[in-house]
């Protein structure tokens, strides 16, 4: 067997490189391996959406997030989308028992074996190309002789990215030439917005059968205040003839728009590049009986789609492409040479507009709608909280450990039993469990369990523990962070080896445990002040989700308002509702204790208001006070187990809450100073004092 890496996994042990968590990316080579100058990489299409969306389409944000990856891990490897990308560079360094004949120092070459196998050292990164999901960097790779190698030659410069781009979709586009040449398309329909994908299959559709191919283009109507249909036609030239920007989200009017407005006919095929949720309908009535609809990845929705086409009667070759070609290399060089003008003007266009804001449409998906969205008992309405719900749903389907941090009262239990309810292990027992409530000196005995006799006061049939409870199943631990370092040594053995014994026993147990655990303070922070072993954070931080505060989500209060409203409406008997000016004053408020609050609210402005409307007067006298007393300290409380006191040093904080909540409560400095009844000039300096 070639040699692929073995040596260079260091954690966990006995894993090969493209599913270990961190791999060894020191320069110095090993046996049978390649050093590789890297100058461009492309990302996977998902991949690189992914993490623009969590730096939300900030460029030192997406440099930083992509270089602190590949610190940690010596690899590009997004847990997320299970995705990574291929590079270009030039040859550093080759071991004299390296087996690939043809390569030399020196020689440019470009790599398509994916970065999720490799180990990769990135020094800077220069530049983010959002057109192409690129970055121009500098730092290398370490080859293994199991690599697809091929010398880079026909390209250089600016035109490598064309190839990578086009080498990202290399299995696709070779194993399509073939059928559509076979097929002799006259109506082809693609539905898509990612123009170098578009590019690219545009192009391959009319090479199928040359001058003799009509082509429309569909582009999500979201788009429609980026780029206008002549920049669209301009780029794309002579590949499409028609170019429609439809509500995929309402497929039938997408179908009447792009079908019915000049009375076409049916397409014989149909290119589905998207993955917004209705595209596989609108593909699939537009496509005409007997005909193909082809799905650039599994994601696209490409199940549904045989669904409809079933319900709709059609008879319909389903393609769900992705995969290698042996002649892949030669195929995608060729057809970069063919297709240069048109990714000249992808780039020229790219150059004078905001490039970055329409990739960003086109990874979050946002579609701005008023009613609210429920996937099990998860309710919100935020574009924020629809992402991380995006987030959540992907991690779920992978079985591994989760860390969902946020702070208290942001819903981490209920993320988590959407993670649950959408995993593999739905069905299988799922365990609950608070760390803060169990007492250190029982807690090895109440995650594994202890055999009768092993302690004074244990039950003589002995007792199963967290672990052997939740085995095949979920275990949630929530406040992680409260187990001591001792506890959590423990904890890491049972995750890295998955046995552990019972207290007392002798025999070990083996475990098939999912571990999500949840706390309010990052665990990463806790790891620094040493409150927490280093080890198992990154055994546990497979995937991390950050649950956003209710205070960055405020379309969440309208729909979590009232669907606690009607909740305590039917547990008491009287319905009462929201009056139009109430829900302004709930997102007015700061939530400092989230959800939980929230939900404590809503209980309260029922229970008090006297008639069947709730109005924004009594939510803001309510609010008011709970502001208050969340600024200004309750002094018996805080002071209770104080020796001594610091006159000065207490009235300076109080008098601090005080400004912060004037300021809070009335936006304004005037207003605020009015408020306080001082002059104006008095809170502007105590405002800049205090940093407020």
């Amino acid at each position: 067997m070639k040699g692929f890496g073995l040596d260079r996994v260091v954690e966990p042990k006995g894993s090969i490189p493209v599913t270990a968590w961190k791999l060894d990316n020191s320069s110095i080579l090993k046996s049978k391996e390649m050093k590789i100058a890297i100058n461009l990489i492309d990302f996977e299409r998902g991949n690189f959406n992914q993490i623009c969306s969590i730096c939300d389409y900030d460029v030192n944000r997406i440099k930083e997030r992509i270089l602190k990856i590949v610190n940690e891990r010596g690899k590009i490897h997004n847990p997320y989308t299970e995705s990574s990308g291929l590079f270009c560079g030039t040859i550093e360094d080759i071991s004299p028992d390296f087996e690939l004949e043809g390569f030399n120092v020196g020689d440019d070459v470009v790599c398509m074996t994916p970065l999720a196998g490799l180990p990769l050292y990135l020094e800077s990164i220069e530049e983010v190309d959002f057109a192409y999901g690129q970055i121009k960097c500098t730092g290398y790779a370490i080859c293994f002789e199991s690599v697809k190698l091929f010398k880079h030659d026909r390209f250089n410069g600016n035109d490598s990215k064309y190839l990578l781009v086009t080498l990202e979709e290399e299995g696709n586009l070779c194993n399509l030439s073939e059928e559509f040449k076979k097929m002799n398309i006259s109506k082809a329909l693609i539905v898509g917005s990612n123009l170098a994908e578009v590019i690219l299959y545009a192009r391959l559709v009319n090479d199928s059968n040359p001058g003799q191919v009509s082509i429309i283009l569909a582009i999500d109507s979201s788009y429609t205040n980026i780029a206008k249909s002549s920049d669209v036609k301009k780029i794309l030239g002579n590949l499409v003839d028609d170019i429609y920007f439809v509500d995929l989200g309402l497929p039938i009017e997408a179908f009447d728009a792009i079908l019915k407005g000049e009375n076409r006919d049916f397409m014989d095929v149909v290119l589905n590049l998207e993955n917004i949720k209705g595209s596989e309908s609108v593909a699939n009535c537009i496509v005409k009986d007997g005909g193909m609809v082809c799905y650039t990845g599994i994601n696209n929705s490409y199940s549904q789609g045989l669904l409809i086409a079933d319900c709709l009667g059609k008879e319909v070759d389903h393609y769900a492409l992705d995969g290698y070609d042996n002649d892949a290399y030669d195929f995608a060089v060729d057809f970069v040479e063919k297709t240069l003008p048109e990714f000249k003007m992808l780039d020229e266009f790219a150059s004078k507009s905001d490039i970055a804001r329409f990739v960003a449409t086109e990874g979050k998906r946002e579609r701005t709608q008023n009613a609210a969205k429920t996937i099990d008992d998860f309710i919100y309405m935020s574009s924020v909280t629809e992402t991380m719900v995006e987030e959540v749903l992907n991690v779920a389907q992978y079985d591994c450990n989760v860390i969902i941090q946020g702070e208290t009262g942001v819903g981490k239990e209920k993320v988590f039993n959407l993670i649950h309810q959408n995993s593999p292990r739905r069905g299988k027992p799922c365990i609950k469990i608070n760390c803060a409530t169990i007492q250190e000196n029982l807690a090895e005995s109440e995650f594994f369990g202890y055999e009768r006799g092993s302690f004074t006061g244990a039950q003589a049939s002995g007792k199963e523990g967290y672990f052997e409870l939740a085995n095949n199943g979920t275990l949630f631990l929530d406040e992680i962070g409260s187990l001591s370092l001792t506890m959590q040594s423990k904890l890491l053995r049972v995750l890295q080896e998955n046995t552990y014994y019972r207290v007392g026993g002798t025999t070990p147990k083996r475990v098939n445990v999912r571990v999500v655990c949840a706390n309010n303070i990052p665990l990463k922070k806790l790891v620094e002040e040493g409150r927490f072993r280093e080890d198992l954070y990154y055994r546990l931080n497979i995937c991390l989700i950050n649950v956003p505060p209710l205070r960055m989500r405020k379309d969440d209060i309208v729909c979590l308002s009232d669907t606690f409203l009607k909740n305590y409406s039917k547990k008491y008997g009287v319905e009462k509702t929201f009056a139009k000016d109430a829900y302004d004053a709930l997102k007015e408020y700061h939530w400092p204790g989230n959800v939980r609050e929230l939900e404590n609210t809503v209980h309260r402005l029922y229970i008090a208001e006297k008639g069947k409307t709730i109005d924004g007067y009594s939510i803001d006298m309510l609010l008011n006070q709970n502001l208050y007393h969340y600024r200004v300290s309750d002094l018996k409380r805080e002071l209770k187990n104080e020796e001594s006191l610091d006159f000065n040093k207490i009235m300076e904080e109080q008098e601090r809450k005080l400004i912060e909540y004037a300021l809070e409560k009335q936006k304004t400095t005037r207003a605020a100073a009015e408020f306080l009844n001082i002059p104006q000039a008095t809170l502007a300096r105590k405002k800049v004092k205090y940093g407020l």
